[in-house]
């Protein structure tokens, strides 16, 4: 096979599967590992991959606008769904308490929460709150501070203030990036400090996050690998960043 042929290939191929590992791509095709990184360095050139440590994820363009939240609920759909049916078997059975982060994975934890007795409940999140509420839940809490329109998040010094007073079992964050070196990331520096202290506000860390997440590393971190308990994601176990955060130690769960 021709070099444009396989590097057409590659292309396609992680496009399909979200990211692929270099020893991967090598084995898959027969050829070295340095074969592949040059047909990736090809592929990343005309804006075809993007290149992440160990591998390459689909091309993104790293815009620094976030969508609305209505936008942003239906995409990814399907992947989110299935990251907050995982998530929910890690809810407290009962008696226990959860920090739910804004975003629109974690707002699809309403339902599942519903369905638990005897849960408190904290969250920043509008949309998570409402969708809650209609469930009749009765220990739902939401802190306070300002609201990010786009994002329907409360931040702000209030909110970490509210929360540094707490101690939860679980926290389920969202994140707008995920990398094995930088760590969790978002766009906006509010929300980082607000996502910083829902870390420290619990005895465990799970982040949601979907495939399209993973290779992202935006300007604001809230959390390294060794912060974080556990990664639900819809990545495939051969995603570049998935094996290298399991590198690290950190637990991933995927369908």
């Amino acid at each position: 096979m021709y070099a444009p042929q396989r590097q057409d290939t590659i292309a396609e191929d992680i496009r399909e599967n979200g990211g692929m590992s270099v020893t991967d791509l090598a084995e898959r095709f027969g050829v070295s590992t340095e074969t592949i990184r040059r047909d990736l360095a090809v592929l990343e050139k005309d804006n075809r991959v993007t290149r992440v440590h160990g591998g390459a994820v689909a091309y993104r363009d790293r815009a620094t606008n976030e969508d609305p939240i209505d936008d942003r609920q239906s995409q990814e759909a399907d992947a989110k769904t299935v990251i907050a049916e995982l998530a929910a078997a890690y809810l407290p059975t009962a008696r226990g308490s959860v920090i739910v982060d804004s975003g629109t994975t974690t707002a699809l934890l309403a339902e599942r929460v519903a369905q638990t007795d005897n849960v408190s409940v904290v969250t920043n999140s509008l949309l998570f709150a409402h969708r809650l509420s209609r469930h009749g839940h009765h220990d739902l809490r939401v802190i306070g501070g300002r609201v990010r329109g786009v994002t329907q998040a409360i931040v702000g010094t209030q909110a970490v203030e509210d929360l540094r007073g707490l101690r939860a079992d679980i926290a389920f964050l969202g994140a707008n990036g995920v990398t094995a070196d930088f760590g969790f990331s978002t766009l906006d520096p509010s929300e980082a400090r607000t996502k910083e202290a829902m870390v420290r506000a619990a005895r465990s860390r799970i982040v949601l996050a979907d495939s399209t997440k993973l290779g992202e590393d935006l300007l604001c971190r809230f959390a390294s690998p060794e912060d974080v308990d556990l990664l639900i994601t819809d990545a495939k176990a051969g995603h570049p960043v998935v094996q290298e955060l399991r590198a690290q130690g950190l637990e991933v769960v995927h369908p």
